[in-house]
């Protein structure tokens, strides 16, 4: 009796044994199976935006990484679909992408370049700087981001370029208003709006002008020594500046800007110079 259980308890060993196999092989080649439909869907993606039909693409990829979310195909399939979108302006699609990537992958590799596109996407949405305020906010935050996290690549340098170009952008908008209100002799708006393009945008081409400004309203509203005072700052700052010259005649009204004394043709570098003159 105890030899027919020995056989039984054998049997059943190597029936289990057998299953096992099994299940192993079938899983192993379930998931090659997967490898290669995730591949195959990059692949798909690929061509598809080679094609120019970026909204397959971004299917094809997003297919891709949800097949097999811990491939290493998943990060860079949802980075794809990114770019699929940005290519053809879908801004939307592709910054709910780019949020949904940097929340998933939080230290993947290939983050500064995340945050990067996100700029860019703000960045160029930015169509009228008096309206644009939001997509010009959240450019600047996301380019600050790359600079602060990620300052030694290659992205960096180019998200410094487009922050200065938005000072410059956000500084002619307050210079904007500010002009506004002195012209409706609303002083301390005026006032707060040119101190702000000297404090927070002092590095942008609006700068001189803001200073002179301050001279001019401070002036206008009797208080002499504060005008004095940004006087000074701008002969200090920007002696050979217009609008260090234009200052003299807001103390001296009978002072007169020089003029060039003869009638010289203007040079090539004269005529340059001319187009970017900031009006008064």
């Amino acid at each position: 009796m105890s030899l027919i259980n020995n056989f039984l308890l054998i049997l059943i060993f190597v029936f289990l044994a057998a299953c096992s196999k099994e299940e192993l092989r079938k899983s192993e080649i379930n998931e090659i199976s997967l490898d290669a439909q995730v591949f195959e869907a990059y692949k798909d993606g690929l061509e598809s935006l080679e094609a120019g039909d970026v909204l397959f693409a971004a299917k094809k990829f997003n297919e891709a990484e949800i097949l097999f979310p811990q491939s290493i195909w998943a990060p860079k399939s949802a980075l794809m679909a990114a770019y699929s979108y940005y290519t053809q302006d879908y801004y939307l699609d592709s910054i709910a992408e780019l949020k949904r990537f940097i929340r998933v992958y939080p230290s993947h590799k290939n983050l500064d370049y995340a945050y990067y596109l996100l700029g860019i996407c703000f960045y160029e949405q930015i169509i009228d700087e008096k309206k644009d305020t939001q997509s010009i906010l959240l450019a600047k935050k996301n380019f600050q981001t790359v600079i602060k996290k990620y300052p030694n690549t290659q992205y960096a340098l180019d998200s410094q370029f487009k922050i200065d170009l938005i000072n410059d952008t956000l500084a002619s908008k307050e210079m904007y208003i500010g002009r506004y209100y002195f012209n409706k002799k609303k002083w301390i708006p005026a006032i707060n709006r040119f101190r702000k393009v000297v404090d927070e945008y002092d590095t942008t081409i609006y700068v001189e002008e803001a200073l002179y400004r301050l001279v001019e309203v401070y002036y206008t509203i009797g208080l002499t020594n504060e005008s004095q005072k940004y006087a000074q700052i701008l002969g200090y700052n920007y002696k050979s500046s217009e609008w260090y010259e234009k200052s003299y005649s807001v103390f001296n009204k009978n002072y007169k800007i020089k003029k060039l004394k003869n009638n010289r043709k203007k040079s090539f570098k004269d005529k340059v110079k001319s187009l970017f003159a900031i009006d008064e």
